[in-house]
């Protein structure tokens, strides 16, 4: 005999859902809920970590993961925190402002040094020629910095292509990072994937390993 509550109609069974499935045992507000065998959620829960609602598995919503107190943090050393105490305290045009003079450092040693009288041994010398003969990946870029800041762009590609070729577009990417931080100007900004820098790489990579073969027309590369 089935129970009728209104007059609408017979009451539901509490042990069915749409279509005939079981529901979960009720339970406790806090407590696990306790699901038939087979029909679980995915994967058990710690105690005190279950989710407001039961979901199929993989279905789940989307959640902050870990969980909080998963992983304790670190607390900070004192010079991290020296740091980040002066970074919210400092206008917002400092950091550009000091990568701007570590820019200029560059530049004013360049001019000063003269690279292009300097022996090959002189110090500051690269090890790696130094003690090989080759040139490293970066050989020629001192000297082609003092060319392009004479104007001199030929011999500058001529002792380090890929610095000239990649010197514009570092510049306007450093005036467009510095714009922003420091006067919140909005320049196009190009946007640069994984890929283009990873053939950016290899195209170094090729670089680095032909101006070193004994043969012409590489021969014309060695610095």
């Amino acid at each position: 005999m089935i129970g009728v509550t209104s007059v609408d109609g017979p009451a539901a069974r509490p042990d069915a859902q749409a279509g005939g499935a079981p529901a979960p045992q009720s339970a406790p507000a806090g407590a696990p809920i306790e699901w038939p065998a087979g029909q679980q959620p995915g994967p058990a829960w710690p105690a005190g970590q279950q989710p407001d609602a039961a979901w199929p598995a993989g279905q789940q919503p989307d959640a902050a993961w870990p969980p909080p107190g998963a992983y304790p943090m670190a607390e900070p050393d004192r010079l991290t925190r020296f740091v980040m105490r002066v970074y919210d305290r400092s206008p917002r045009w400092a950091v550009p402002l000091a990568a701007l003079g570590c820019v200029g450092l560059g530049v004013a040693y360049a001019l000063l040094s003269d690279p292009t009288r300097a022996a090959p041994d002189a110090a500051p010398s690269c090890l790696l020629k130094l003690t090989t003969g080759l040139d490293c990946p970066g050989c020629g870029g001192t000297r082609a910095l003092w060319y392009v800041l004479h104007g001199d762009v030929p011999a500058a590609a001529r002792h380090h292509f890929l610095f000239v070729f990649a010197l514009p577009f570092l510049t306007y990417l450093f005036v467009v990072w510095a714009g922003k931080q420091a006067f919140g100007w909005r320049l196009p900004e190009p946007q640069i994937s994984s890929k283009l820098i990873g053939g950016f790489l290899a195209l170094w990579l090729v670089f680095s390993v032909a101006r070193n073969l004994p043969w012409a027309p590489f021969t014309s590369l060695y610095v």
